[in-house]
């Protein structure tokens, strides 16, 4: 694999705005009972939302070969599935709605996540060409991967959270705040990888 070293504004803020979030209690924020919380992650939905519509949207407007277009619409499939896990699959805005038809749709998102990869030669052709060739923004997906880590060791409280987490009436905050970072530059690299398929 190959990667891009070449460092951007876009990892650099995103970098700064990592580094600031264990603070954030320091400063006291008022959390609204757990509205400031529930306005966060609405918009990380609307966010991932927007990964998958312009992923489809490239999808369309762009020539190309059939590789590419399996595996940018193998892309979409993952935003969606993202998007889907964001908002418990439908739970978070329809919470009396039957059990069985959130398990359904996270069946079928996460299904065709993995049949279309194991079902498509030509998919797994393709990603294997862009493991080997593709130029990978290496600080971007650098911190995409940290700032995963960190969201999750706080969720979950696991040996590193008390390093980023100092006030546990704060967690889900800091939990919501390190996922900005990771979907924003999930969204970077996978631009990035657009630009330079055109």
């Amino acid at each position: 694999m190959k990667v891009n070293t070449r460092v951007s504004s876009v990892p650099l803020l995103l970098l700064l705005f990592s580094c600031i979030i264990p603070f954030y209690p320091d400063l006291r924020l008022p959390l609204y009972h757990g509205e400031l919380v529930a306005w966060i992650e609405g918009a990380q939905a609307l966010w991932l939302l927007f990964g998958a519509l312009f992923t489809g949207y490239y999808l369309q407007q762009t020539e190309l070969p059939d590789g590419a277009r399996r595996f940018w619409r193998w892309s979409v499939i993952w935003w969606l599935v993202l998007f889907g896990r964001s908002i418990s699959w439908g739970r978070d805005y329809f919470p009396e709605g039957p059990k069985l038809l959130f398990r359904a749709i996270s069946v079928v998102l996460i299904g065709a996540l993995v049949l279309y990869f194991l079902l498509s030669p030509t998919l797994r052709k393709e990603l294997a060409w862009r493991l080997r060739h593709e130029a990978l923004p290496l600080w971007t997906f650098a911190l995409v991967v940290v700032t995963f880590i960190i969201s999750d060791s706080v969720e979950h409280h696991r040996f590193i959270a008390p390093l980023f987490l100092h006030d546990t009436g704060y967690q889900d905050l800091i939990e919501e705040l390190y996922e900005i970072p990771f979907m924003v530059g999930l969204f970077c690299v996978s631009y990035d990888l657009m630009q330079r398929q055109k």
